[in-house]
């Protein structure tokens, strides 16, 4: 089992809110893509909000999101993992991002969204034990991927909505 690593954040500097994943799972790390997966629900639900046409390419994609003041990023720098489930992410392999440095450079997000548990888990127990600006705002919000099938995209949906009413 190989070391995997994620990608590098997409944010501008003037960026508000941050979408934080855990790991890319293996058909977005096989594309060198975010959520990559054709039946991830990120995209869809992101054209949805942002208002965006989901056959864009990715680069129009992802400058929609950056436009909207949206960075995004995965907690997890590196991990060994069988698969692409994060419940298969080995706990004494993983390294987390910088966020220190990040949040310094990107001074001005207030909002950070969990896109699902495993997320909002691992950067609760290795990021917020450092020091993070204490004005943020920290939401978990249903997982996209496609091993959550048991909420439906409308649901997903309205949850995601946060994002673009902060």
């Amino acid at each position: 089992m190989s070391l995997l690593y994620s990608f590098p954040p997409i944010a501008e500097a003037n960026a508000r809110i941050l979408i934080l994943g855990s790991m890319p799972g293996q058909a977005s790390l096989d594309a060198g893509q975010y959520y990559a997966h054709k039946r991830n629900l990120f995209w869809p639900i992101m054209a949805e909000l942002l208002q965006f046409d989901i056959s864009a390419s990715y680069e129009e994609r992802t400058a929609a999101l950056r436009a909207s003041g949206i960075a995004l990023w995965d907690v997890l720098q590196s991990c060994h993992r069988e698969g692409s489930l994060d419940a298969n992410i080995k706990p004494d392999t993983l390294t987390v991002n910088d966020f220190a440095g990040f949040l310094q450079q990107h001074s001005q997000i207030r909002h950070i969204f969990f896109n699902g548990e495993k997320a909002a888990a691992c950067f609760h127990r290795y990021v917020a034990q450092t020091a993070y600006p204490a004005e943020l705002i920290c939401q978990r919000l249903p997982s996209t991927s496609p091993a959550n099938a048991s909420q439906t995209l409308e649901f997903k949906l309205q949850a995601w909505r946060q994002i673009v009413e902060v």
